[in-house]
């Protein structure tokens, strides 16, 4: 584990509560209290959702896990983690002298990603709360944060931004995941958000924002690097 790693954080969901994913048409509208509003006080009912199979075939999270090019002994944050969707795929990507930092704003699923990290032996995540507008990562203490399913429920995303860059060790970077205008799942389209003003948000809290060539169905990927 890279010692310069520190256990106050944890990925994906910093400003939304839990961010697993929105695995049906309807099921991402329900997920944060944030711009939309919700609150998940049952992880076991949402996992039947975030973590069915069927989610892999448009998710592809082997796939989106590549294009973060993560290498071994890395330091990974997925914040909105939700139920711990990527994590098992994370935590293979750093192996084990690297750390996956799980989170999340909403206890349960704090709880929850706590007993599958033990019940799956992912020995190398650690699971974190935290709060709605502070991801809680230590200046350059990660070399990767993945955001999925979860930028658009962030309030004052550019003012975050500046804190996952200074989180960031030199050439890390920022993976956003989030749902196309075209995409028949996802949020109601008035709350989607289109890759151009993605990156410009990244690009605007100090980061050099690019959208990635990717093959996912329903979503797009804007990389920033520090």
């Amino acid at each position: 584990m890279r010692k310069r790693l520190v256990p106050i954080l944890l990925l994906l969901c910093a400003a939304a509560p839990a961010c697993g994913g929105g695995p049906g048409p309807d099921a991402a509208q329900h997920r944060h209290a944030g711009p939309i509003g919700h609150r998940f006080d049952d992880a076991e009912r949402w996992a039947v959702q975030f973590d069915d199979p069927k989610r892999d075939v448009w998710q592809k999270p082997e796939h989106v896990v590549d294009l973060l090019e993560i290498a071994p002994g890395m330091g990974v944050a997925d914040i909105g983690a939700g139920t711990g969707y990527f994590l098992p795929h994370l935590s293979r990507a750093v192996g084990a002298d690297g750390t996956v930092l799980a989170l999340d704003i909403e206890p349960d699923m704090v709880r929850y990603m706590e007993e599958r990290a033990r019940r799956e032996g992912l020995d190398n995540v650690e699971v974190r709360r935290v709060e709605p507008s502070d991801p809680g990562l230590a200046a350059g203490s990660v070399d990767r944060i993945l955001v999925v399913d979860t930028w658009h429920h962030i309030a004052q995303r550019e003012a975050y931004t500046v804190k996952l860059a200074a989180a960031l060790a030199p050439g890390g970077r920022v993976a956003i995941v989030d749902f196309t205008q075209e995409s028949p799942r996802g949020p109601p389209r008035a709350h989607r958000i289109r890759p151009e003003q993605v990156a410009r948000e990244l690009e605007a809290g100090g980061l050099v924002a690019r959208i990635a060539a990717e093959d996912l169905p329903d979503q797009y990927v804007v990389v920033g690097e520090k």
